[in-house]
């Protein structure tokens, strides 16, 4: 069956990097497209960065994140720099059939992984 399993969250300080790594399993993922989303609480979930024929990133993180994948291992990876404490969030890996931003376009998501930026 079709599995996303995220890691690499943790505890980091302002200005710090983490990259997160989503393994995928019971599909191909480069015959789909890829995205990461994250929740903040008492906030709805939001687009952070998608990958497909190319890739695509909110404006909030544009610059700052990069979404990469390795077809060979079946990963999809966020690295993130230069993180602010207003990306502290739940992290979700998702698949989608298509590139887009919007969450009703993803048909299986992962568990998620903690992101904690400290000030």
């Amino acid at each position: 069956q079709v599995q996303l399993v995220e890691s690499g969250g943790g505890l980091v300080q302002a200005g710090g990097s983490l990259r997160l790594s989503c393994v995928a399993s019971g599909f191909t993922p480069r015959n789909y497209a890829m995205g990461w989303f994250r929740q903040a609480p008492g906030k709805e979930r939001e687009f952070v960065a998608n990958i497909y024929w190319a890739d695509g990133y909110a404006d909030s993180v544009k610059g700052r994140f990069t979404i990469s994948r390795d077809n060979a291992k079946n990963t999809v990876y966020l690295q993130m720099n230069s993180l602010k404490p207003e990306d502290t969030a739940v992290y979700y890996c998702a698949r989608a059939f298509r590139p887009t931003k919007e969450i009703r376009g993803y048909d299986y998501w992962g568990q998620g992984t903690q992101v904690t930026v400290s000030s």
